[in-house]
């Protein structure tokens, strides 16, 4: 199950957040992952990044893995939008698509892919958040 909560006034389509997470998790053979994703704002995601990650800045994303193998347990992404957007300005493509490529960043997270322990992993996620990037239309 994806759920979804959007605690911003960006507008948010949900059926499009929904169906790039079911692609991921399918592609990952995770089909029956259990996902809450939260849009918030940048106060509220340093808050959470300050507490997590001892880092007192907002950030783009963040992802937590389920704590348990309890089967209604839900892992959380948290994304802000208004960083995504500048992140958008950088990189050149939309900000759906960069909503979208923020969004399987987070899930590649809490699949187990780190990008900040090893090169091979940081190779190994990228490469995969690319290939799942080029299938969103």
């Amino acid at each position: 199950m994806i759920e979804i909560n959007n605690l911003t006034n960006f507008a948010v389509d949900k059926t499009f957040f929904v169906g790039v997470a079911k692609k991921v998790l399918k592609g990952e053979n995770r089909g029956t992952e259990n996902i809450s994703i939260a849009f918030v704002v940048p106060s509220e995601i340093q808050k959470l990044n300050k507490k997590y990650r001892k880092k007192d800045k907002p950030t783009d994303v963040l992802s937590f893995e389920k704590v348990s193998d309890f089967k209604e347990e839900f892992s959380e992404i948290i994304i802000c939008p208004s960083l995504v957007r500048e992140n958008a300005k950088d990189s050149k493509l939309s900000l759906k698509k960069e909503l979208a490529k923020t969004l399987i960043h987070g899930i590649l997270h809490i699949l187990g892919y780190d990008h900040e322990r090893s090169i091979k992993g940081e190779a190994q996620m990228f490469q995969k958040q690319e290939f799942y990037v080029s299938k969103i239309k």
